[in-house]
């Protein structure tokens, strides 16, 4: 096995602008304010850590597939940049790996994922600003669509550039987010009642379903403070 390359890893530079980068891109959408905005926002950013660590610090997944899997897969035998992009080696696939069918739908989901966090925010501030119900644009289709924008991020990663960490952190961050959205749901009862419970009749939690008509639910009064 090939030692690793300087030109490959070892970059912390690049390793602490692309975390700002993306951090401070997915903070500008999400705008954490309260205690669980922050929670759901720093187990995001742990992921985003862990990815570009082993993306240009050191290929920790990599070298450790590379003497499992070397004699198997050629692509595996030397520690390089491209065979970070798991999937490309572990399917067999020719060409430059970031132009592969898993590089473009992980730009796709990592794209999508960003624009919903965007949409999500402006509309729950309009919401809060007038003390009502966000009903409308994602949450007319889905309850957590910022949850959902999180999740969409991390899986296009996934596809991308897949490392153990990530693949642990992934599913611990889908059942802390479901949690985070049941005590959401839970708040948001107590405090606009039969409205939230209408509307959470007939909007998913988190997977559209397009396949149903649903009732639409009617623009909510402001909340009344006593």
């Amino acid at each position: 096995m090939e030692q690793l390359s300087n030109s490959d890893y070892g970059l912390w530079s690049l390793v602490i602008l692309n975390c700002l980068v993306f951090l401070i891109f997915a903070f500008s959408f999400a705008k954490p304010q309260t205690k669980t905005d922050w929670r759901t926002f720093g187990g995001f950013s742990a992921f985003i850590i862990a990815l570009f660590t082993e993306m240009y610090g050191f290929p920790l997944t990599i070298y450790l597939f590379s003497g499992w899997l070397g004699d198997r897969i050629p692509q595996l035998r030397v520690i390089s940049h491209d065979s970070g992009h798991l999937w490309h080696s572990l399917f067999g696939l020719k060409g430059n790996p970031h132009f592969n069918i898993f590089h473009i739908a992980s730009n796709l989901f990592i794209f999508g994922g960003f624009i919903l966090l965007a949409k999500s925010w402006n509309v729950l501030y309009k919401a809060q600003k007038l003390q009502r119900l966000a009903t409308t644009g994602p949450y007319a289709v889905i309850r957590h669509p910022q949850y959902a924008g999180f999740v969409l991020i991390m899986f296009g990663f996934l596809l991308q550039w897949p490392t153990l960490p990530t693949l642990v952190l992934f599913p611990v961050m889908v059942v802390v987010y479901s949690r985070l959205a049941f005590q959401e749901e839970k708040e948001m009862v107590q405090i606009f009642g039969k409205k939230y419970e209408e509307y959470s009749h007939h909007t998913p939690r988190i997977f559209p379903n397009f396949g149903s008509k649903k009732t639409p639910t009617k623009p909510d009064q402001p909340l009344q403070v006593h």
